[in-house]
Parts: structure tokens; sequence; C-alpha cells
């Protein structure tokens, strides 16, 4: 049962009803008084429930927070309700109507931290309700629920810890999927038109994700998401204008553009539309890639900890690419943990992946600040108006993680080692280390699959056409084709993956503090596993499709073997056959119709060297 508290104009009619009787006490006339005015206290408090219920004090206080939607809730559709917490788990959820009685409501978990519990109401008919959320019998949080009122919710003032834990909660459970799915999408469009995954789904009552054009691209992905949550909870961003950096310095900022215009009541799909624009014109790789000291920035870096890495939290690697934490899955005694992201590509598409070193490339290089970070809040100035914190205000602030300069004293095989440790605490076996390895390379494959399909059905529609290649640093980072249809960073990423993979027995011997040896000494299990990898990429397979649209098997241990190949297929010119490494005079290559242009193959032999020595030129 949980303990609902009596609000104060409750409690004081409670205290003024026995005042009186105790008053009327001493009287010796009173008798019949008395009886009657405590007859009176009995029948006006007889029934607890039916007090509570009506008159209990519904507040949040705590570390517990109830979300509704949408924002004016309505008698002919579902609500969706989610209670975050950031100090632990809640238990249970109820609504209590106005005669006091309770239904518990059926909810899935995600998360921790934050802990968040979502559920969905359907058929509840109009009137005044409470929300409960309880943890072993006490009360938690509480929150009304009004259904066909003529008012909408309040909603918050400004960005704090429940904000910050409600946006968490909310990335967590838009990208929320079983571990062995494959989550992609071709946009972000479907996502955030999913009213099933999106808790924000026509919050404002608009029908205002209809037709609603979301294609942002790596950079923009986390700012898209920030900007469309502050726009339909009604709050403050902050974006800047920044350079690009160079091969001694990381890119540099002005100042922020604060945009308040989600902060003034309700606002309709175009007030989004415009930001968006704003945003797009405005934001670029290097607005992640700033420097982990400076301050005028909109992310900054964090502490490497379980209780700060957040979904939401920002990854920035010092090449340019940008992702987005989506969820912990923890370690257990029969599956290795993982920490999931999601990313999306110049050609828009958006994808889950999973944390490890041939997808979240990390360096200390003088060109970029890498690493984890978070947007960097915004609170009331002394003139009423909106300001940036500081990085020294951030530092132990109660509402935000802290600022941190923990990623830029790591090296490289430091901050992989100290990333292993939070995700499997517990350490792994060498052999399930090999296959969460093994099943990382091969989701980061079948996602290359999607990109160079993409770029074939660019040329079905546009037959005989030529992209054309940008020359020197600029084929990483472009616009136009040969953005959305090449893939130097993904080949880049591809090479060093398979190093990864072909480097795990001697990462054993390296740091053995991550593995569980069961009695094996390091060099024992490092030549286990050389003669496990030997036989699991003979079985692991991935199939492409060719030009004319038969589909064609690889092993893992072919593709491995084609590595040398993968430093010049990255060219949308060329067939899927030679984008795969298929070798001239064989019967995989015979279906290949389209080569680039020997100009272009004579600029991919010059910039082999990046990819054979998997160094991405600084701009």
């Amino acid at each position: 049962m949980t303990t609902l508290p009596l609000s104060k104009s409750t409690l004081k009619k409670l205290q003024d009803c026995l005042l009186i009787a105790l008053r009327l006490s001493n009287l010796p006339e009173s008798t019949i008084q008395l009886t009657g005015y405590f007859l009176a206290c009995l029948l006006t408090f007889a029934s607890i429930s039916t007090a509570l219920a009506e008159d209990f004090a519904c507040e949040e206080t705590g570390d517990t927070h109830i979300w509704i939607s949408p924002l004016n809730p309505k008698v002919d559709q579902p609500v969706k309700i989610m209670a975050v917490s950031t100090d632990s788990p809640v238990s249970e959820l109820a609504l209590i109507d106005s005669q006091g009685q309770h239904k518990p409501v059926q909810f899935h978990r995600r998360g921790g931290p934050p802990w968040s519990m979502v559920a969905t109401l359907e058929d509840i008919n109009d009137g005044d309700y409470r929300l409960v959320a309880s943890r072993d019998g006490k009360l938690a949080a509480c929150h009304p629920l009004s259904i066909g009122g003529s008012g909408a919710q309040e909603r918050p003032k400004t960005w704090g810890l429940a904000t910050e834990a409600f946006y968490s909660a909310w990335i967590e459970e838009l990208f929320g999927a079983s571990p062995e799915e494959n989550l992609s999408f071709p946009s972000l469009e479907p996502v955030l038109r999913n009213s099933e995954r999106n808790f924000l789904h026509n919050h404002l009552g608009l029908n205002e994700d209809k037709n609603l054009p979301l294609t942002p691209d790596c950079a923009d992905l986390p700012y898209t998401l920030r900007a469309y949550f502050a726009w339909k909870v009604g709050l403050p961003i902050a974006f800047r204008a920044c350079s690009r950096g160079s091969a001694n310095s990381p890119p540099r900022c002005g100042a922020a553009t604060i945009n308040t215009e989600f902060t003034n009541g309700i606002s309709p799909q175009t007030s989004f539309k415009n930001v968006s624009r704003q945003l797009a014109d405005a934001v670029h790789s290097g607005s992640a890639r700033t420097g982990l000291e400076d301050e005028s920035t909109d992310l900054y870096p964090i502490p490497l900890s379980r209780e700060t890495l957040w979904p939401g939290t920002v990854y920035a690697d010092p090449y340019g690419h940008v992702m987005v934490l989506v969820e912990w899955l923890p370690q257990t005694t029969d599956r290795p943990g993982s920490l999931l992201a999601v990313d999306a590509q110049p050609d828009n598409s958006v994808s889950r992946k999973r944390f490890w070193e041939g997808t979240f490339l990390f360096d200390n290089v003088a060109s970029a600040g890498p690493g984890f970070k978070a947007f960097r809040p915004l609170a009331r100035s002394a003139s009423g108006g909106w300001r940036a914190l500081t990085n020294d205000e951030l530092v132990d602030h109660p509402s935000f993680v802290s600022f941190s300069l923990e990623q830029n004293q790591l090296s490289p095989d430091d901050f992989y080692a100290r990333m292993a440790k939070l995700i499997n605490p517990n350490g792994l076996d060498p052999k399930q280390a090999y296959e969460a390895t093994l099943d990382a390379l091969v989701e980061q494959i079948e996602t290359r699959v999607n990109s160079i399909d993409n770029g074939e059905a660019y040329f079905r529609k546009s037959p005989g056409s030529v992209i054309a290649m940008p020359t020197g640093a600029a084929i990483f980072q472009t616009i136009g084709p040969w953005e959305d249809y090449s893939t130097p960073s993904r080949d880049m990423r591809l090479i060093i993956a398979i190093n990864v993979l072909n480097g795990l027995p001697e990462k054993i011997v390296r740091h053995p503090e991550l593995f569980v040896m069961n009695g094996s000494s390091p060099e024992q299990a490092k030549a286990e596993i050389e003669q496990y990898h030997a036989k699991r990429i003979q079985e692991r397979s991935i199939r492409y499709t060719r030009t004319d649209g038969s589909s064609w098997e690889l092993s893992v241990a072919e593709v491995l073997a084609r590595k040398p190949a993968y430093e010049m297929t990255y060219n949308p010119n060329d067939c899927p056959e030679i984008r795969w490494g298929a070798q001239p005079d064989t019967e995989e290559y015979a279906t290949c119709r389209r080569h680039a242009p020997a100009e272009q193959r004579a600029k991919m032999e010059q910039y082999r060297t990046w990819f054979r020595e998997a160094r991405r030129p600084t701009r």
C-alpha cells in the first residue's frame, strides 16, 4: 500500500475539527454538542481513501518526475506516461480516480541511470485523476492528470536535472529495440513519426509531426534531437557558428545563438522548421570537435562513468564523426554488456551501433577535442534572459554532469581499457570478448552493404551519370552526391575495425585485467583465440547485391583478406563488385558494368596511404 500525504488544506480542516471538539469537551453542558461534532468529524473523514483522492498533496519535489503526453489529453486518445528517476528505480505506477480507486498501470522499464517506466493508458473517461509512482510502498512522485479539460499541463521552465533525465529517457525509448535487432532507418523521419517509439509524438496536439522533414546528417543529428525535444517540451536551445579547425588546433566557435522561440507558448511546426534550418546552416562536424578546455562551445567534456554517460550524451571522434548514446545493456552471466549509440550518415540513414574500437575512434590529436560530451546547459541570466554556463560553473553542479578533463589525459589504449571496464565490469572470457568484437565487425560490414545499395539506387535513377570527386582531404567532407554515396570515412573505419579484430589476441596479453582467464596465462589465452579466430571468420558471412541484382556471399575471412582493396573502394562511380574488392576475371566480378574515370582512380591511388596507415588527413 502506497503512503499518500494529505495536503495542507485537508490537514488544516482535520486540525480545526479536533481542536473545537477538545474545547467543547471542557464544558459540562456540551455533551450533546461534543457528540454531534465528533460525529461530524467522523463523517467528514470516515473514508480516508476519499479524502486522499480528493485532496492529497500531488507534488513532485524529489528525484522522480512523471511526464504525460499529449500536453492536453483527450477522452478519445491514448495517454502516454513516463516516470523518470535519477536516484533509483521506481517499482509501481498507479492511476487514482476521483473516488480514490487505485488501478495499477502496466509499464515497461528502461535505463539506469536515469531509470524510467513507460506506459500507455487507453479508454480513460473524462475527469480528474492522480498518477502515482512509488518505490517499496512509499510515494516517489505524484502528478495530476485531467482528461478532457480545457487547459494544458504546465511545462517546465528551464533545463535542469529533471528535464535532462527526461531527455535521456526519451532518447532511450526512441531507439529502444532488442539487442539482437539490426536497428536501421532510411532517415530520422520514420523514427520520430512513429507514435510507439516517440513519446512526444503529437505532444502539442497540432498533428505537428505529419510530413515533418527530418533528414539530419551525422553532425546535425544530436542538435536535431535536442531541438525537437526542446520544441515539444518548451525549452530554449543554443548553437554556435564554428570553424573547421586546422592541423594544429581544434575548431573555434563564436558567441552562442540562444533561441527562445519554443518557450513562448505552444509553437507550430513552422517554428521547428525555422530552427532546423538555422541549425543546418550553422552546425557541422567541427561543432563537436572543439577543444576540451574551450568553453565557447556547444558541448563540454564529461567524466567517464556509468553515472554520467546517459543516453543523449554525444560522442565526437577526432576525425569528424558524431554519435549519440542511446542505451546501456548491463553485463549478465550469459551475455556481455554493451553500450549502444546511433549515428546518421551523409545519405541521412540512421542506425544503431555498439561501442567498440572499430566505431568509436579516439586519438590524441592537435586538430580536435574528442570523446564523450554533454550539451552545455542554459540558465537564466541576471537580466532575465538566458546564458550558457561556464566550465567552472559546471564543476560539481548539482543539476548537470560535471565538466571534466579526464579524457584529455588518456591515451587511446587507456581510453578503450577504461570503457571496457565500464561496459563489462566483471571482465570477459576471451572467447566471449572475441564473439562480441566479431559481432560488432559484422554489424559494421552490413551497414556498409546498405550504404553501397543506396549508391546503386542513385545510379538506377540516373543511368550514365558520373559523380564528381573532390580533391584532397575534401573526399571525407563535402556536399552533394559524393557526400551522400561515397564511403571514404566508412571504409577507413572498416580498415580500423579489421585491425581491431586481428589485434584482439595481442590485446589479451597487453590488458589481461580486462579478461577472465580461468587459470590460463595471457599467452595461452592468446594462442587459443588465434586458433578460434581462424575458425570463426570462415563460419561467419555477409551478402551484398551485385550490379545485376544477384546476391553474392562473402565470408568474413574473405572480407578480412581484402583489406588492401578497401584502400580504394569508396568511389560510388565504381560498381558494387569493385567496392567489395572483387578481382577481374572472376565469376564475382563478371557482372560489373561501371568504373570510376581514370583521373579519379589516379587521385585514389595518390590518397591510398591515408587508408593504409588508417590516418585521416586534417583539413
